[in-house]
């Protein structure tokens, strides 16, 4: 009689395959969540740089710059600057004869949805545009440690992007900026 060489393990290999399978399976749902929270970051920064950009033009527009965490005309005597229309203005200044852009056409589209390619929310107070702030309901995985320019009061602890708001005269205390960053020590008589 012939004896088979391999007959007692075949279950075995078949076994083996399906542990890793199984093992593969886990790291590559492993994989997904990390890749996941990387794409969410990204798109965290590239909402503040956006919606920094489009405060800073409507600083522009506005006329107004910040000296010392406080609001000052940039025209001497101040004059009032028109009221924005919409966002789409700080594209191509109506007002002037030429090519004054104060915006690139990529930074109005929020990009916390770049599947869809919605815009931003306009924030107005008393009819004029203020701010921006994101369509997005979703909640965000930064909580705090915001770039010194923006006020803590619009951004820390907020529980969905909606709620951060870019807001062109909202100046960040500069007593706290200063003391919060230690690249720029405040002196010790100013405190």
């Amino acid at each position: 009689m012939m004896q088979r060489v391999l007959g007692s393990s075949g279950g075995y290999t078949y076994m083996a395959v399906m542990v890793m399978v199984i093992v593969m399976g886990i790291i590559a749902e492993r994989s997904a969540v990390v890749w996941k929270t990387a794409m969410q970051r990204e798109r965290e920064v590239e909402l503040i740089s956006r919606g920094t950009q489009i405060r800073d033009a409507m600083r522009r527009w506005y006329k107004v710059r910040v000296v010392e965490g406080k609001m000052v005309a940039t025209t001497n005597p101040p004059t009032p600057a028109p009221n924005l229309p919409e966002l789409k203005s700080l594209l191509k200044d109506p007002n002037v004869a030429g090519n004054l852009r104060y915006l690139r056409p990529y930074a109005l589209i929020d990009p916390m949805n770049p599947d869809e390619e919605k815009e931003w929310v306009v924030i107005r107070r008393e009819g004029r545009i203020v701010g921006v702030h994101s369509v997005s309901e979703k909640e965000p995985i930064k909580k705090g440690n915001f770039p010194l320019d923006l006020h803590p009061a619009d951004f820390e602890d907020k529980k969905k992007y909606s709620e951060w708001h870019f807001i062109y005269d909202r100046v960040p205390p500069l007593e706290d900026a200063a003391v919060n960053n230690p690249n720029n020590p405040v002196p010790a008589g100013a405190r």
